[in-house]
């Protein structure tokens, strides 16, 4: 456990009294039978979810919606896990880079309670724009979620959108900005390289690049064989995950590899993109689920 971990842990608990406070003042007021989002957010570990922005589909290759990284994910003890600057260069280094970062209970909170003002529930309508092949945005707080087609694409006068729709878009991606532009907010902790506690690798057949020099040299694949269990049939990707020595054993390989490295086990050639597990995923059936 790292120390920021410990430190993250022992916010944990007070995050939990100001939800639970928030939550019983909350339904006393109100008189609600149906429960709002940030009383859905109350969460009962350290590793319980309590917001999340990611997208899903839209015109890219198929296989890169296999394990997609969220963009932003906050968790119950204050944790903040967002995607980190990379640099433009080809081929980009193998380890995604992803950060870690503190948050307060309250801004915790605060995050929650605006939330549910941004429109963040289940069934909430947004609508359909009129583009073709645009990613989804899923907004995520507590148990409620919205997926919401071209919310960063559609254009304001859209004509397939309603004044109410475009009214809810606007909110909706006010506080997407919100979650996306917290890891340089005022106020909060440094990022460090978030330390997975289990790696993910999603092999498939290798294809070399049209240049095949700036592949470098194949590597020797130091974890479980590859490609492992199969997550696409279709696409042929297979996944294996490890923790402990052995996730310890292929990180350090990886940190000397590219995404274009070719890597040998069982006699083949394999792709591998490695996904670091988040807290609340288990193993490769945590990338398997069509989003």
């Amino acid at each position: 456990m790292t120390g920021l971990r410990g430190t993250l842990i022992a916010a944990a608990f007070p995050l939990l009294l100001i939800t639970a406070c928030a939550q019983t003042a909350g339904n006393h007021a109100a008189g609600a039978s149906e429960p709002a989002a940030s009383e859905s957010a109350a969460a009962s570990g350290s590793d319980d979810l309590v917001l999340r922005v990611e997208s899903f589909g839209g015109f890219v290759p198929a296989e890169q919606n296999i394990g997609r990284i969220p963009t932003v994910s906050v968790y119950a003890d204050g944790r903040l896990i967002t995607q980190g600057p990379t640099t433009l260069i080809y081929p980009g280094e193998a380890l995604p880079n992803i950060q870690e970062q503190l948050l307060t209970p309250e801004v915790v909170q605060d995050l929650v309670r605006r939330g549910a003002e941004a429109g963040v529930r289940n069934g909430a309508d947004f609508g359909s724009p009129n583009i073709a092949d645009a990613p989804y945005t899923r907004v995520t707080v507590g148990d409620q979620s919205v997926n919401v087609m071209a919310l960063g694409e559609a254009q304001a006068n859209d004509p397939r959108l309603t004044q109410a729709q475009r009214d809810a878009r606007t909110k909706l991606s006010a506080y997407v900005k919100q979650l996306q532009s917290l890891s340089s907010a005022e106020g909060v902790a440094k990022p460090v390289r978030y330390q997975p506690e289990t790696l993910a690798a999603l092999a498939r057949k290798y294809v070399a690049p049209q240049d095949a020099s700036l592949a470098g040299p194949a590597k020797a694949w130091p974890g479980p064989a590859l490609p492992g269990e199969t997550l696409n049939e279709n696409l042929g990707i297979g996944c294996v995950a490890v923790s402990g020595a052995e996730k310890d054993a292929v990180w350090k390989a990886a940190e000397s590899a590219t995404q274009i490295t070719p890597w040998t086990s069982g006699g083949g050639k394999w792709s591998v993109t490695f996904r670091p597990l988040l807290p609340e995923e288990t193993g490769c059936l945590a990338l398997k689920g069509a989003k």
